[in-house]
């Protein structure tokens, strides 16, 4: 007969936490679990301070739809950077890359962005919420759904993703037994009448393709122009956001270049970085090594924050200097 004690380690309760995106798995997810009568005990959306908009507004949607359900809403998590090698501080994706002179991960072919702004600040979260601790006091271990589709580049992130042998957590990936691909997501998320999730991605993510770059508000244009000219100066291997030339499409390495290519910032236009069109084309050969130098020239050492260094970027920019 069993003891006490291990009666205990039988009657474990495996907490359930789901990682949101607030995309369009993440909306079919908790969807499918409603529909089964399966209920999270957490939701969490880890925010790196750069989605694209729609995801945002997207959020309050989702909530409604999870309230409307009796599941738990969404909580945001961030994470919260403690060392820092340059000034000033960073704490969203898009302000690490203006302050160290760089861009994401991917862009370099890693993939430590996730790790870092997602996995990371969501494992923190989960150290100090008491079903968690209670549950591995006990030997157990918590139960992550990760909301990716049955569709082959899913398949190919969920191999990447979660430790069989962590001895924290159990990772599932629901949609994929499923066999729901992202059209099948789709459907069953307009049967039930709710809108479709914008795709869950930084607007600067460098596996953004170029329709969504048309698609961009030319505020956000204006930052990923910036951004890579304040990265030009140490790159040696890639061009940029979309690394090298492709030559099967001739799509260039960096996006700027595709924004001056399909004109998408008009000619004459204020934007926030406070100079017109003709200084982002240059109508000059020299006119994008310019905006890199006037990025680097910045005084960034005293800027805090990336609003501060956009700002600086373009005072130098138009003055020359």
């Amino acid at each position: 007969m069993p003891t006490q004690s291990q009666l205990s380690l039988f009657s474990v309760r495996q907490p359930v936490v789901v990682a949101n995106g607030v995309g369009v798995d993440s909306m079919a997810l908790p969807l499918y679990m409603k529909r089964s009568g399966w209920r999270p005990d957490l939701i969490l959306h880890a925010d790196p301070g750069s989605e694209f908009p729609q995801t945002y507004d997207y959020i309050s949607v989702m909530n409604r739809a999870l309230a409307s359900w009796g599941f738990p809403t969404i909580t945001v998590v961030r994470y919260v950077p403690s060392n820092f090698k340059h000034w000033p501080p960073y704490y969203t994706l898009e302000e690490n890359c203006f302050t160290n002179g760089t861009l994401p991960s991917l862009a370099f072919g890693f993939k430590s962005c996730s790790q870092k702004w997602k996995v990371a600040p969501q494992n923190k979260y989960c150290e100090s919420w008491p079903p968690a601790i209670e549950c591995w006091q006990r030997g157990g271990r918590v139960l992550k759904l990760i909301g990716y589709d049955a569709g082959p580049k899913d398949q190919r992130r969920c191999n990447h993703i979660g430790d069989a042998k962590d001895p924290r957590y159990e990772y599932r990936y629901p949609l994929l037994e499923l066999g729901w691909d992202r059209k099948r997501c789709i459907a069953e998320i307009e049967k039930e009448g709710w809108p479709v999730p914008h795709k869950s991605s930084c607007f600067f993510c460098p596996s953004i393709q170029p329709k969504e770059v048309e698609e961009l508000p030319a505020t956000l244009l204006q930052r990923i122009v910036l951004m890579e000219a304040r990265a030009k100066p140490r790159l040696r291997k890639i061009e940029g956001l979309w690394r090298r030339k492709r030559q099967r499409d001739r799509r260039p390495g960096t996006i700027t270049e595709f924004i001056r290519e399909r004109k998408l910032l008009p000619a004459g236009s204020t934007t926030v970085l406070g100079w017109r069109w003709r200084m982002i084309t240059g109508r000059a050969k020299s006119a994008i090594s310019g905006l890199a130098s006037a990025a680097t020239r910045c005084n960034i050492r005293t800027t805090m924050g990336v609003d501060g260094i956009v700002s600086n970027a373009a005072s130098a920019a138009a003055s020359g200097s």
